[in-house]
């Protein structure tokens, strides 16, 4: 385990584990990523460390890092944490994700606001469609259909994301009813609507920052494609092909060189 605080850390909205993850990894970085996702957060995942326990050195672990980075398993970067005395400061982290994710969800999640993802999962209800669906058992004036969950969920996910807590939105609800409640999901809209709480003010500094793979500069998602920096990709890339020079100049500078050597021969001989 690394020191408390660093470490591995598991990245959120992943895919149940299968017998088929990593398939379109080479075997090399196949084998990395499944040892790295079983180890638990919090665990060194360094390449001393690594080599210290899979059959591979650390040039070659530095390699396979690199390149499950590249297919989005991995990000490095800094993370900034509050203290409740309100001091901040950045701590290093290791991001891994058993599900490949691209550039704009890293980017998200640098921001803290992970996509959620619908595929290849069953539906399932939302928090705010539960809340509104056992407000009938609580209230039974309040008792609403399948349909008027659905329709209501947004307006209380709204207030979810303004950082009300379950009880704050059933209170707001559920107090004070008329008696009779003739329409339940009428009353219950113009609720939600007049009585939403106000925007939380945006952070003022990001939440992460992720960091070069090569040379470990931080920089914005958006310029870390695959999670490296444009100079570490200019680096690597393949040297274009000098032009050539037209061919009465290469015989031009060809005299020239001979005229010089002859020179230096006739001096040579006088001395």
């Amino acid at each position: 385990m690394a020191n408390p605080g660093y470490g591995k850390r598991s990245a959120p909205d992943q895919h149940p584990r299968t017998a088929h993850d990593f398939a379109d990894l080479p075997p090399r970085e196949a084998a990395i990523a499944a040892y790295v996702d079983r180890l638990p957060d919090g665990a060194d995942i360094s390449v001393k460390t690594l080599a210290k326990t899979l059959p591979y050195g650390q040039c070659a672990l530095r390699t396979a890092l690199n390149r499950l980075q590249q297919a989005g398993h991995l990000r490095r970067g800094r993370e900034r944490l509050e203290s409740d005395t309100g001091s901040t400061r950045w701590i290093t982290r290791s991001w891994f994700s058993r599900t490949a994710r691209n550039d704009d969800w890293w980017a998200a999640f640098t921001r803290g606001d992970v996509p959620q993802e619908a595929p290849d999962r069953p539906p399932t209800r939302s928090r705010a469609h539960i809340l509104l669906a056992a407000l009938g058992r609580e209230t039974p004036p309040l008792s609403l259909s399948a349909a008027d969950c659905a329709a209501l969920a947004p307006l209380v996910a709204e207030w979810f994301a303004r950082g009300a807590a379950e009880d704050v939105v059933r209170h707001a609800l559920t107090s004070g009813l008329p008696t009779p409640v003739h329409h339940p999901a009428a009353l219950l809209r113009r609720r939600l609507t007049d009585k939403l709480p106000p925007e939380l003010p945006r952070p003022q500094a990001p939440r992460r920052i992720l960091e070069c793979a090569e040379c470990g500069v931080p920089g914005r998602p958006e310029a870390l494609p695959g999670g490296v920096c444009g100079g570490c990709r200019d680096a690597h890339a393949p040297a274009r092909p000098t032009a050539l020079l037209p061919a009465p100049e290469i015989h031009a500078r060809v005299d020239e060189i001979r005229a010089a050597m002859s020179r230096r021969r006739e001096e040579s001989m006088r001395t």
